[in-house]
């Protein structure tokens, strides 16, 4: 909001700094980024699957139009692709929110994914 009179380069400042300023130190936290990795849903929902077992909070953070600033970069401990497409951030949510539903039906064997 309020970000018209605000460069690239502020804006993904001020973006960094409210999305650091809601992480705590333990989070494992993956930014969903063009850079990413990018996974097969079936992989995607062993990735998942692992993180349940061996992370205590996982956070996913999606960007603004123009990325994030380096200090979110620093923080991130892994990057995770949709697609070398881009897409809005509020596209993002809604594909991003499918795959997370898609990847925990594979995990539990429901009849959700077709391969």
């Amino acid at each position: 909001k309020n970000t018209k009179n605000l460069s690239e380069s502020q804006q993904k400042e001020q973006e960094g700094e409210l999305i650091l300023g809601k992480l705590q130190p333990s989070d494992t936290v993956v930014l969903m980024d063009e850079h990413g990795k990018e996974y097969r849903s079936i992989e995607f929902a062993q990735w998942i699957q692992k993180k349940q077992n061996t992370v205590r909070r996982l956070i996913f953070v999606i960007g603004g139009p123009y990325g994030f600033s380096q200090p979110v970069y620093d923080r991130a401990n892994e990057m995770i692709s949709l697609s070398k497409m881009t897409f809005s951030h509020q596209m993002v949510r809604l594909v991003f929110t499918e795959q997370i539903y898609r990847a925990c039906t594979i995990i539990k064997g429901e009849p959700y994914h077709h391969e």
